[in-house]
């Protein structure tokens, strides 16, 4: 069995594949173009269980390409993983060998991977409480500031 992880930045993508064995067999960094993630992948094609995709920002589009082209992906809750503290080497490679790890493992926090058609909905839901607790913060700062000076008065 085969096992990938891409962990995925604004402008590359570090794809990496490991057999059972956690062996590494491709790990590369690419840039962020479909076209390249996906050749990589198909040349490690036969027995892959799936890819593992970090969710960051800018996920939706090398998932849904990824998808279009036949693979079971997976997306990573990157706010649940937890990579052993202290460790000394860490880096793009490692990360993406470690979704693929923890895939292989059965240990992968997974994301939703939510439909095209809702996903301007949740983006707006989404800002709207980071708005909301923006304000009360601004709120609660200028309640804090205004405090002060009427106790030092």
């Amino acid at each position: 069995m085969k096992y990938s992880g891409i962990d995925l930045h604004s402008n590359n993508a570090v794809v990496a594949v490991i057999d059972d064995q956690d062996q590494v067999l491709y790990c590369k960094r690419l840039a962020n173009d479909l076209q390249l993630i996906v050749a990589a992948l198909v040349s490690h094609q036969d027995e892959r269980q799936g890819v593992v995709v970090e969710a960051t920002f800018n996920w939706y589009r090398l998932v849904d390409g990824l998808i279009a082209a036949g693979f079971a992906v997976h997306l990573a809750n990157t706010a649940a993983i937890k990579q052993y503290e202290g460790l000394k080497y860490a880096g793009d490679e490692r990360d993406a060998v470690f979704l693929a790890h923890i895939f292989r493992l059965g240990l992968l926090p997974e994301g939703y991977i939510y439909p095209p058609a809702e996903r301007a909905l949740r983006d707006l839901a989404r800002k709207r409480l980071q708005l909301v607790r923006q304000r009360t913060l601004h709120i609660l700062s200028i309640e804090s500031l205004l405090a002060r000076q009427i106790v030092f008065r």
